[in-house]
């Protein structure tokens, strides 16, 4: 029984994530307009620290912002189909041998790891190093971009934690 908790509780875990992830698209999808604004100021650097000599870096694009804003979503919308499908693989096996069970935790890193590159490339260093956001005091998405990479972060390594594989414990 205490096997099949722990499963248990890393499926719902990586569901949470998914979850997440699914607002978060939706969001952005129905309220497009919100995080366009974020977009169009990040890249624009409009609000970055005056005299700013990184601001030849600058993307001020209405067509471009759209385009790195579609990208952000299909990589969100993508994001939440492959942990969705990770959950759903690990949820099928929850019963099964320790074997199949970690063979199913492929699919988990996959999904996760794609999720966080989204953070960190993405948000962390495009946006907050090449478009300084950090600079900005209205459109710095960095302490969110942190905390979602953390997040997934822990969720990824409670996952790869080994099971307890004592005879009392097996499913």
């Amino acid at each position: 029984m205490p096997l099949l908790i722990e499963r248990l509780s890393k499926i719902a875990l990586v569901s949470a994530i998914g979850l997440f992830l699914f607002i978060v698209t939706l969001n952005n999808l129905i309220d497009y307009d919100s995080n366009f604004e974020f977009v169009k100021h990040v890249l624009s650097m409009d609000t970055t620290f005056p005299g700013n000599t990184l601001r030849w870096r600058a993307l001020t694009s209405p067509l471009i912002h759209h385009v790195f804003y579609a990208g952000i979503i299909l990589w969100e919308g993508s994001s939440t189909l492959a942990i969705a499908y990770a959950a759903f693989r690990l949820w099928s096996v929850r019963n099964a041998s320790h074997e199949d069970f970690q063979s199913a935790k492929g699919w988990v890193v996959g999904a996760l790891c794609w999720n966080l590159f989204l953070w960190f490339v993405a948000f962390t260093s495009i946006g907050g190093e090449w478009f300084v956001m950090w600079q900005s005091s209205v459109w710095n998405g960095q302490q969110p971009a942190f905390r979602m990479f953390t997040s997934i972060l822990l969720v990824l390594l409670f996952v790869r934690m080994p099971e307890t594989l004592d005879n009392k414990s097996r499913p």
